[in-house]
């Protein structure tokens, strides 16, 4: 009795499978499938930790106020959504280019590809600088024995920085590390100010208050001046910017997970980037236009693709809920 003969019989040798998908688009859906579960875990985790903490959680409009070349100037968010367009736009000209795959013009792949490329360069630049100043830091912070987080602010409730205020005291500060104490006594480099300095410039400035990271009505709670003497009596360490450990925007969860999200999703932007200039040179030297199809293109477009609307959720909930 002769095998019956399948559509699918070739599916696994490259020929069309289901839906008329070839084994690589097959392939390349399962692994955007289950990356999609990934990254649906970690934001649901950033989701239910951000719901525990509500009350301490760093409002994004006060943390992502940077905009490059403009030093000093307040513009909350407006980076980040030019970040998110560039991404957006990259996924265009990448829709560009697979359809000029498909018309079989090799001239037109490789002018959007190219601009695919471009864009997402700029966009991991611009995420490298995002993390630049989020690590640095802008305005300082104190953290309580209690691990809370006090900001500085003047009688306007606007953010005033420790160099503005902190005295300068003559103590001699050493920073602690294993071969200067017990073995498990070391600390990363030391804040610009010590904790005596920045209560002693906040003593001789009345016009300063403590604000706390507990927010009432989208507002973080600010302290009279007596309230604030009292809260700086058990200040323990001086923060600046963000890291792993501390984070002077508030709860350092918040920290931890900018850190872990967007650097998961800029390492996916990266492999983009780099399968897109594989791809491109291969454009150039004809590889495809031998091959009589351009579907190494389109599939590299199913991941690029992918990234963009993953970063288009991270945005969202993120930075704008």
């Amino acid at each position: 009795m002769e095998a019956t003969v399948t559509s699918h019989e070739h599916a696994l040798d490259g020929g069309p499978g289901p839906m008329g998908a070839t084994y690589g688009k097959m392939m390349m859906w399962f692994f955007i499938v289950s990356d999609a579960l990934t990254f649906s875990g970690f934001l649901a985790a950033y989701g239910f930790s951000r719901f525990k903490f509500i009350e301490t959680w760093p409002i994004a409009d006060e943390v992502f106020t940077h905009f490059p070349f403009m030093h000093g100037v307040e513009a909350p968010m407006y980076y980040v959504a030019l970040m998110t367009f560039i991404l957006i736009f990259s996924s265009v000209t990448m829709v560009l280019a697979v359809d000029a795959g498909h018309q079989l013009n090799k001239g037109k792949v490789a002018f959007y590809m190219l601009l695919t490329i471009v864009g997402g360069f700029i966009f991991l630049g611009s995420q490298a600088w995002e993390w630049k100043n989020f690590i640095k830091g802008e305005f300082g912070a104190i953290e309580t024995k209690g691990g809370s987080i006090l900001q500085f602010v003047n009688k306007e409730g606007e953010r005033v920085a420790l160099a503005d205020f902190a005295a300068h005291l003559p103590e001699e500060r050493q920073e602690l590390t294993r071969s200067k104490g017990t073995w498990f006594m070391s600390e990363g480099s030391l804040p610009t100010y010590s904790v005596n300095e920045v209560v002693e410039g906040f003593k001789n400035n009345p016009d300063i208050l403590v604000r706390t990271e507990q927010i009432v009505d989208k507002h973080k709670v600010v302290l009279s001046r007596e309230e604030s003497m009292k809260r700086l009596a058990s200040a323990h360490y001086v923060v600046e910017g963000a890291n792993l450990i501390r984070n002077e925007y508030g709860q350092k969860l918040f920290a931890n997970f900018f850190f872990f999200i967007t650097g998961f999703h800029g390492f996916h932007v990266f492999t983009g980037v780099l399968i897109n200039i594989i791809i491109f040179f291969n454009v150039l030297l004809g590889t495809y236009e031998r091959r009589g199809s351009y579907e190494m293109v389109e599939k590299v477009g199913l991941y690029w693709h992918f990234v963009d609307l993953v970063w288009v959720f991270v945005f969202t909930f993120f930075y704008l809920v």
